[in-house]
């Protein structure tokens, strides 16, 4: 096989009448990328430059370049264009000849193109919709008009097969980029192809059986030999070759369309999600050459050997078993995702595209994303529906960092015309994608839409829209997607929706079965307390919003702007009323905070106790419920946002909190006796998501702010696998004459089997925040190093909460952040030097000049 890349260098223009500017553009590439390269327009990030980049893509647009065949190239049998993301209306011309109409940004075009090309010069022409003028010319069927808009979107994403996020969301810009997106290149070949591998396991004895199904593009017409290697390779991003290889050589006869080749696997070394064992990941490669080229067709193993493969693949896969098990229970029905028969609570976040120019999220943004998520103890991650189906590098990231992906199929929150177009188009999107993705051992769940289901029933659509889309949905859905996974990848199950009960709009809300979005805490307004009132079996998002750090705001305002309703704090906010709607929280929770930048602060600090609370009465009901995905990880632009990490990859408070409350084995505190806001007991518990039998010992104390003990409480107790536990249950009613003047403090001690221990702290007051009588905390900071990283140790005179490091000139991860001061001893803080990821800290008294410490009392007038 000869292959020509056609990334690189490309040039594109506006379509217009008169003269035009043409704008170099790397591919893969797009407008936006093409015309901020060339300083050609402002940052579309800044201030309020969305709208008017925006309306570009009112414009038609070109890309085009030329490149050279030589006359063996020319001489292949077959010549392909192969196109893995085109975005998205085109049509492609070579040598002025139209080749091929796109239609889909989420499809890999292979299109025949040996008749229009010569040997020597060529060009390649693509010309591109603009997707505002595609969807506002397009015109739907009798009967088939749709009026529902997404949150923050654009009317008409729907008809479009493109990352409906591109056009908005309430999280997002609406920036309708268009271009080449994923890689374009030329193959030739004039044997057959390796067109598809499939890959099935079957667990049985302590043992794995292993089929490779290989299908070639068309039958053989001549003899081949087809090469299949399998190794134990990797432990998560560790090269290891810790097993021989096994090779299996099989002869390709005339006529074969495919091979399918066999191994037996004794003592297989299995994948598992992050902190339930080692990501080990298998290797297998797979070659094809030529035989019957040799004199008299009998070639030797040696001459085999020596000739070079016509074509080859390589997979890494994962030994696994997932499943979701819905088994009855006394609650209703569970769902559970089991690895290798052990059911395990999911813990994760929501992840949308990690930009809205495609061409820069690269794998070291994306490795940044899914290891942040993996050092907080995800174990799950679930592909949102409005975005993109991820590239290869997503998926090997989570194979190796250990993330259960959740992967929707890209439909979220809107109504679809099916007409007979559109399920050719569909039908392909789905195949494409489930053959690029299925050999992944992260992968586990395919799940049609994203809160689809739900609307059709909650949201008025049913009164709204025709019955004939309603049906469509159910085709949709419920037939033609199913009906190509059960085929294509029938070890992997489909979900219908998310949220879903099962579908065909069986109260996809139910409580008691399937899983759940939950927004009644924050959409809603309703107290974080309100959590406690729900058992969902898996809840696959709640959410809480809170603005970035000022770092990230200086980076789109100018100083005018830092008032949270200005024009362009309001243009970074796509949720309607969402700054508000933060401010109506801090009244419930805390003090109004003194400035623009404590403000910010206190937004985080909400978010994360908000999440936290969710999350820690999930993992105390293990069981009943089984997952706890909070909306959502990341962002795709500088905003006010539900993200635990902001556009420039900064952790909020609620990833810091993550990294405690989705610890495998944690602690949580639980304030019991509620009255008019106040409360008087609290109860100690303890959440064991190992293996391992876990001893714990709590020591629950009431302290005053000047860390004075008033009551200490200890107990201990067993923690048995996958369980959680009430270590102590106190009333404190006698301090109700104080409450506001005291804090509970829990320590917690785990002990492993080995004997090795940890430690967690926790704490609690009786009453909200904005009634403490906090005292101001005199912080004292020191710094040192060593050759890997900075330490920073921190104490303080007076209790201080909430007590947050951020850095002037630079960017890092500390190892906690966002923690309490409860006594005079020093708490200290690491900062690993290969974590510095932005700017420089340079010596150890840099840092300290740079560090700004943030406590709760720090917020007040």
């Amino acid at each position: 096989m000869k292959i020509l890349e056609l990334n690189g260098s490309w040039s594109f223009r506006q379509n217009c009448n008169e003269e035009t500017t043409v704008y170099p553009v790397q591919i893969p590439g797009s407008v936006l990328s093409g015309l901020i390269d060339a300083g050609a327009i402002e940052d579309p990030y800044y201030r309020e430059n969305e709208y008017a980049v925006r309306d570009l893509f009112k414009n038609d647009y070109t890309f085009f370049r030329s490149f050279e065949l030589d006359d063996e190239f020319i001489e292949q049998e077959s010549i392909d264009l192969v196109c893995e993301g085109i975005d998205t209306i085109a049509d492609i011309y070579i040598n002025d000849n139209h080749l091929a109409h796109t239609e889909n940004m989420h499809r890999t075009y292979r299109i025949p193109a040996k008749e229009m090309l010569k040997s020597g010069n060529n060009e390649i022409r693509i010309d591109f919709v603009g997707p505002l003028k595609y969807i506002e010319e397009y015109v739907p069927a009798e009967n088939k008009e749709i009026t529902n808009v997404p949150a923050g979107g654009i009317a008409g994403n729907q008809y479009i097969r493109k990352a409906h996020s591109m056009l908005g969301w309430d999280w997002g810009a609406q920036l309708p980029d268009c271009g080449i997106w994923r890689p374009i290149r030329i193959e030739g070949y004039s044997d057959i192809r390796i067109d598809d591998v499939k890959t099935i396991q079957k667990h049985e004895d302590g043992r794995v059986s292993l089929t490779v199904k290989v299908d070639f593009d068309k039958r053989a017409e001549k003899r081949y030999k087809l090469s299949t290697t399998v190794q134990h390779a990797w432990v998560g991003k560790k090269r290891v070759f810790a097993t021989q290889a096994q090779t299996r050589s099989t002869l390709v006869n005339i006529g074969d369309d495919g091979l399918t080749v066999a191994f037996e696997i004794e003592e297989p070394k299995l994948w598992w999600p992050n902190d339930q064992g080692e990501q080990n990941l298998y290797d297998i490669d797979i070659s094809l050459k030529p035989v019957g080229m040799l004199a008299g067709g009998g070639a030797n193993a040696t001459q085999i050997n020596k000739i070079e493969p016509l074509c080859s693949r390589h997979l890494t896969i994962g030994l696994r078993t997932i499943t979701v098990s819905q088994e009855e229970d006394e609650w209703g029905r569970e769902y559970a995702m089991c690895v290798n028969g052990r059911k395990i609570f999911s813990m994760g976040a929501d992840y949308i595209p990690e930009d809205c120019i495609y061409s820069r999220i690269t794998r070291e943004r994306i490795e940044y994303l899914v290891s942040s998520a993996a050092r907080v103890h995800h174990n799950c991650i679930r592909v949102w529906g409005g975005g993109y189906y991820p590239s290869e590098d997503f998926y090997d990231l989570c194979d190796k960092y250990g993330l259960v992906v959740w992967q929707d199929f890209m439909y979220a929150c809107n109504i679809y015309e099916l007409n007979d177009e559109f399920r050719e188009n569909i039908i392909a999107e789905t195949v494409d994608n489930i053959k690029r993705l299925r050999h992944h051992a992260s992968l586990g769940v395919w799940c049609g839409n994203n809160e689809m289901e739900s609307a059709w029933v909650d949201w008025g659509w049913s009164n709204s829209h025709s019955a004939y889309l309603k049906a469509d949905y159910i085709k949709m859905f419920e037939e033609i997607i199913p009906g190509i996974v059960k085929e294509e990848d029938p070890a992997t199950m489909y979900w219908p929706s998310s949220p879903s009960s099962g579908g065909c709009f069986d109260n996809p809300g139910d409580e008691n079965r399937g899983d759940t979005h939950y927004w009644e805490v924050w959409h809603g307004q309703k107290p974080f307390t309100d959590y406690l009132k729900h058992y969902f079996r898996y809840c696959s998002e709640f959410g809480f919003q809170s603005f970035p750090e000022l770092k990230t705001v200086e980076t789109y305002t100018l100083p005018e702007d830092r008032n949270i309703f200005s024009a362009v704090m309001e243009s970074h906010q796509k949720n309607d009323s969402a700054n508000g709607k933060m401010l109506y929280y801090i009244s419930e929770n805390f003090r109004y905070p003194k400035d623009f930048e404590t403000l910010l602060y206190t937004t985080q600090i909400l978010q994360g106790i908000a999440i936290k609370a969710g999350a820690e009465h999930w993992r105390r009901n293990r069981g009943r419920c089984m997952g706890a995905i909070y909306w959502q990880l990341n962002d795709n632009w500088p905003v006010a946002s539900w993200a635990s990490i902001d556009y420039y990859g900064r952790w909020k408070a609620l990833h810091y909190m993550a990294k405690d409350f989705f610890a495998p084995v944690t602690g949580s505190l639980l304030k019991t006796g509620e009255v008019n806001k106040e409360f008087s007991g609290i109860q100690a518990w303890a959440e064991n998501e190992s293996a391992d039998e876990i001893k714990v010992a709590v020591t629950m104390q009431v302290k005053k702010t000047d860390f004075t003990v008033l009551r200490k409480t200890e107990a201990e107790a067993v923690m048995a696998p996958y369980s959680s536990v009430m270590v102590i249950d106190e009333d404190y009613s006698e301090f109700a004459d104080m409450r506001r003047e005291v804090f509970v403090e829990a320590i917690y001690t785990f002990t492993k089997p080995d004997g090795t221990t940890e430690q967690l702290v926790q704490i609690e007051v009786l009453v909200p925040w904005k009634y403490m009588q906090l005292e101001k905390a005199n912080i004292a900071v020191e710094t040192t190093e060593d050759e890997e990283s900075y330490n920073i140790c921190v104490n303080s005179d007076k209790f201080a909460p909430f007590v947050t490091l951020v850095l002037g000139r630079a960017d890092a991860l500390f190892d906690k952040n966002c923690f309490a001061i409860t006594s005079n001893e020093t708490v200290c803080v690491r900062v690993d030097k290969k974590d510095v990821f932005r700017g420089e800290i340079g010596t150890a008294k840099e840092l300290k000049d740079m560090l700004k410490v943030i406590a709760l009392q720090d917020t007040y007038m």
